[in-house]
C-alpha cells in the first residue's frame, strides 16, 4: 500500500515542463502539478499554510474539515517535514475535545518550533480556543480557553524576530461579536499554553468586519480590520488599521485608515456563492530596500482603481502605517472586462517580492475559475501574473452551510526558493486542498489573454510621481509591431504614444501631461502606461500631480 501511494505521489509532483514551441518563451516552464495534499472524502476548505522558523523544510496547513452524515466540524492538520516529498496528517484536529471542535482554524508555529492552531468551539464551548503540538502536529494537548465571547475566526501570528524584545510571542486578533463589535487580541509567551486575558484594541464608530494581524521587523504588531455599512449587506467601506510597539501593552489605532468598496454578497454567476473582501496584511522584514513596508490587501469593486467587476486592491504604507498609498490594482487584466478576481492573500518572500494568490476567471468561462499569482519586486509598482492552476473549476455552495457558504481563505507561504500556495477547489467532487509548489525562477508569466510573455520590457517612468512630463522606456527583445499607451484609472485611454513594428533594441518616449489634458481626465492621478509587442502585454502605474 504504501508503495501503491508513493507512486501516486510522484505522478502528482513531479514537475510539468512544456515545450517552448507552445509558449513562446525562452526557457521551458517548469512548475509543480497541481494536487491534493491530504485527499479524502471530507469536505476541506478555508485553507492556511505556515512554515516552521525553525526548519523551513516543514510546512503546516490546515483548514475546516467538515463531514454531514453524521455531522462533525473540525480542523484539518497536514504538515510535511520534506519540502512537500510527503504530506501526513489527519481531517481531525484530536485535541480534546474532539467532538466540541467547532472549526475556522488560525496556526502559527513559534519560534521553537511548536505548532499552535486556534479554533472556535461548538456549545457548551462557545468561544475561542486553541491547542498545541510538540511533535508537528502528530499529537494536541486538550483545550486552553481564550476568550467565552461569540466571535468571528482569529488570525494569529508569532514573533520569530530573532532581535524582537517579544520574541516568541504569539498573538491572536478576532472580532467579538457584540457591541460595538470592536477588535480584540491575547497573547502568549509559553507556545499557548496559557493565554493573556483579552482585551478590546478599539472603540469602532461602525462594526468590524474580519480581523487580521502580523509582525514587524523589530517585533512591532500591525493589525487590520474592514469597517462596515449599518446596513445590509453590511459592505466593508473603510479598513481601520493599529500598531503596537510594546507587544500589546498600547495600541495606536486608525478608526479609517482608508475607504474601501468590499464585494460583500454573492457572485451570481458562480452559482451565488458567498463572497467579501475583508483585509490581509503582511510586512516585508527582509533587510531590502523596503523593510518594514506595510501591505493590505482587499477585494473590492465600483470605486477606482477597482472597476465595475471585483478586482484585487493593494495599499502600502512606507511610514508605519502613519499614511496610505492609494489603492493599487493588482490584477493586470482589462478594467471593466467582466472577469472576476476575488479571495486574495499575500506573502513577502525572501527576496522582498511580493506574492498574491487570488481566484481568477480571465482563462475560463464566468461560472468556472483558476488560481493566480501575481508577484511584484518594486513595492507595487508592478506586477507580474502567473496562472498557477493547471485546470479550472466550478465554485458551487456547501449545502447546510448557510446560504451561499463555500469558504473564503485561501494562502500562501514560501520557504527556500519555493512559494507555496494552498487553495479550495471542488473538481474532484467535492472541496479540497490544492497546491502547486513553484520554484522562483521557473514560472513564466501570463498576460490578461492568458498568453506568456517574456521578461520584462517596460521599464518604470521617471520621474515617478511626475507634474509636467515623464518619460517612458521600453525594451523590444524581437522585432515586431509595439503599442505604447497610456488610460486613466478608470481604462479610458489617454493616448497612444508608440504604434509602429520596431526592430529590436532600447527606446524611450515622453509623455507630456499638457498635450493630453490630463488634469480633466476623469480618474483623477493614477495612470496606467500599457506596453504590447507581438500580442503579449505589460503594464505599469505612473501618478500624475497637478
Amino acid at each position: 500500500m504504501k508503495t501503491v501511494y508513493n507512486i501516486l505521489f510522484l505522478l502528482f509532483t513531479t514537475p510539468l515542463v512544456i515545450a517552448q514551441s507552445n509558449l513562446g518563451v525562452d526557457s521551458p516552464l517548469s512548475i509543480g502539478k497541481n494536487y491534493r495534499i491530504y485527499p479524502s472524502n471530507v469536505t476541506q476548505t478555508e485553507v492556511l499554510i505556515v512554515k516552521s522558523p525553525v526548519d523551513q523544510n516543514i510546512l503546516f496547513s490546515t483548514c475546516n474539515t467538515i463531514s454531514f452524515i453524521p455531522f462533525f466540524i473540525s480542523e484539518g492538520v497536514y504538515v510535511t517535514a520534506d519540502s512537500g516529498v510527503q504530506w501526513k496528517g489527519s481531517d481531525t484536529c484530536k485535541g480534546d475535545p474532539i467532538g466540541f471542535h467547532g472549526g475556522d482554524p488560525g496556526i502559527a508555529i513559534d519560534k521553537n518550533g511548536t505548532f499552535i492552531l486556534t479554533r472556535l468551539g461548538r456549545s457548551p464551548f462557545v468561544g475561542l480556543y486553541s491547542h498545541y503540538s510538540l511533535d508537528n502536529g502528530q499529537t494536541w494537548s486538550s483545550q486552553q480557553v481564550i476568550s467565552t465571547d461569540d466571535l468571528e475566526r482569529a488570525a494569529l501570528t508569532t514573533d520569530a524576530i530573532p532581535a524582537s524584545s517579544y520574541l516568541g510571542r504569539t498573538y491572536a486578533a478576532w472580532t467579538k461579536l457584540a457591541q460595538p463589535f470592536p477588535l480584540m487580541f491575547a497573547s502568549s509567551d509559553n507556545g499557548a499554553r496559557t493565554w493573556s486575558t483579552p482585551r478590546q484594541i478599539n472603540n469602532p464608530v461602525n462594526r468590524c468586519a474580519g480581523g487580521d494581524v502580523t509582525i514587524g521587523p523589530n517585533g512591532e504588531v500591525y493589525a487590520c480590520w474592514a469597517g462596515v455599512a449599518e446596513s445590509s449587506p453590511f459592505i466593508e467601506i473603510f479598513i481601520g488599521f493599529a500598531s503596537t510597539v510594546n507587544g500589546g501593552g498600547v495600541w495606536n489605532v486608525t478608526e479609517n485608515a482608508f475607504p474601501v468598496n468590499g464585494i460583500t454578497g454573492v457572485l451570481p454567476e458562480k452559482n451565488n456563492i458567498r463572497v467579501n473582501g475583508l483585509p490581509v496584511i503582511t510586512v516585508d522584514t527582509t533587510n531590502g530596500p523596503r523593510r518594514g513596508w506595510i501591505y493590505i490587501v482587499t477585494g473590492q469593486k465600483n470605486l477606482a482603481p477597482a472597476g465595475s467587476d471585483p478586482d484585487i486592491i493593494l495599499y502600502r504604507s512606507t511610514d508605519a502605517g502613519v499614511t496610505w498609498s492609494a489603492g493599487i490594482r493588482v490584477n493586470q487584466d482589462a478594467l471593466n472586462n467582466g472577469k472576476t478576481q476575488y479571495f486574495p492573500n499575500i506573502h513577502i518572500d525572501k527576496f522582498g517580492a511580493i506574492d498574491v494568490i487570488f481566484y481568477d476567471d480571465r482563462t475560463t468561462t464566468n461560472d468556472s475559475t483558476g488560481v493566480f499569482l501575481a508577484r511584484s519586486f518594486d513595492g507595487g509598482d508592478s506586477w507580474k501574473e502567473y496562472e498557477i492552476s493547471d485546470h479550472h473549476f466550478k465554485p458551487a455552495p456547501i449545502g447546510g452551510l448557510g446560504q451561499g457558504y463555500q469558504g473564503d481563505v485561501i494562502d500562501l507561504t514560501s520557504a527556500g526558493t519555493k512559494i507555496w500556495p494552498v487553495w479550495m477547489d471542488n473538481s474532484s467532487g467535492l472541496y479540497q486542498v490544492w497546491t502547486s509548489p513553484i520554484e522562483f525562477t521557473s514560472v513564466n508569466a501570463v498576460n490578461e489573454n492568458g498568453v506568456s510573455s517574456s521578461s520584462p520590457g517596460l521599464k518604470q517612468n521617471y520621474p515617478n510621481p511626475f507634474t509636467n512630463s515623464t518619460k517612458i522606456g521600453y525594451r523590444v527583445a524581437v522585432p515586431g509591431l509595439v503599442s505604447l499607451m497610456v488610460f486613466d484609472v478608470l481604462g479610458n485611454k489617454v493616448c497612444e504614444l508608440v504604434n509602429e513594428r520596431q526592430s529590436a533594441g532600447s527606446y524611450e518616449v515622453e509623455f507630456n501631461s499638457s498635450d493630453y489634458s490630463c488634469k480633466n481626465t476623469s480618474g483623477g492621478s493614477i495612470f496606467f502606461c500599457r506596453l504590447i509587442l507581438n500580442d503579449r502585454v505589460e503594464t505599469r502605474r505612473m501618478v500624475y500631480l497637478e
